[in-house]
Order: structure tokens, then C-alpha cells, then sequence
């Protein structure tokens, strides 16, 4: 069970995961050790799954997000094994989610431009049998987008 400290420290690093240990500690009166040893449980207990540096796709040259949401009639234990391989595999792919309502899977996708996602597009068409509708949408403008999650308001 998470306390208000470990709350703390999780939105802490969601907004800035350089923080010292000593900035960390500081933040929510702890000493350095039992700061460490509460991060330490937070990763061993895969709740802190990364510390990574997130980029700006439009200043690498990956300004195109585009959504594809794909049905298939397969539903095969076998099949759902290999699809998830090969999609899991791209790493133009961001996030995957298999969905309940109209399509089976949804894609979030970053490249550089559409022809970039048109190659893409046809990898996943021609790398996976058995899809009978995939249909894209893209972005025009990000309004929001955040990684972290509002661990915040639990702290009440």
C-alpha cells in the first residue's frame, strides 16, 4: 500500500526524474537512506517501471502522430501471440492497446512524415494476416500530452 510519502516522491520523478536523492529526501522529510530504500521498493515492486528522458518528436524529426485502429476476425491464442510480436517489435509504435467496442486494437504512432507512416502502414498490413479494417487518423496539433499520472490528488 502506498503511503503519502511514496505518493510524493512518485509525482516528484514524474515531473523531473534527476532530482538528487538528497532533493528527493529533502521534499518529504526523510533522510537520504530511508528515501533510497522507499525507491528502491517503488522499482522492486515494478510501480517505477523507467527513469528516461522524454524527447521532442517535432525537433528529432518525428513531427507525425498517427492513431491506427485495426479489426481482425482472429482471435487466436497463436495468433494474437504473433500479432502482438510483431507490432511490439516496431519501434514507430508508442503505445498498443487491444480495445472493447468497434476495433479490436488501437496504435499510437510516430514518424517522421506520411510517407514514412505509409511504409509503416504497409509493414503491419503485409507483416500480420487475418486484419479485415485498419483505418488512421492523425494528429493536427498536440493539445496535451503528459506522461505523468495524477498520483497528486491521492495524496488528500
Amino acid at each position: 500500500m502506498l503511503d503519502k510519502t511514496d505518493l510524493k516522491l512518485l509525482s516528484l520523478l514524474q515531473h523531473d526524474c534527476t532530482l538528487s536523492l538528497q532533493a528527493l529526501a529533502d521534499a518529504v522529510n526523510l533522510t537520504t537512506t530511508p528515501c533510497w530504500k522507499r525507491l528502491k521498493k517503488l522499482e522492486d515492486d515494478g510501480i517505477i517501471r523507467a527513469r528516461v528522458a522524454l524527447l521532442d518528436g517535432d525537433k528529432i524529426g518525428l513531427s507525425l502522430t498517427a492513431f491506427m485502429f485495426v479489426k481482425t476476425q482472429q482471435h487466436s491464442r497463436d495468433w494474437y501471440q504473433a500479432f502482438v510480436s510483431v507490432v511490439s517489435s516496431m519501434p514507430e509504435v508508442m503505445a498498443f492497446y487491444r480495445m472493447a467496442g468497434e476495433y479490436d486494437y488501437l496504435l499510437r504512432i510516430q514518424v517522421a512524415d506520411m510517407k514514412s507512416y505509409d511504409a509503416f502502414y504497409k509493414r503491419v498490413v503485409n507483416g500480420v494476416p487475418g486484419l479485415i479494417d485498419v483505418t488512421s487518423s492523425f494528429a493536427m496539433e498536440e493539445i496535451k500530452y503528459t506522461t505523468a499520472l495524477p498520483v497528486a490528488p491521492l495524496r488528500a
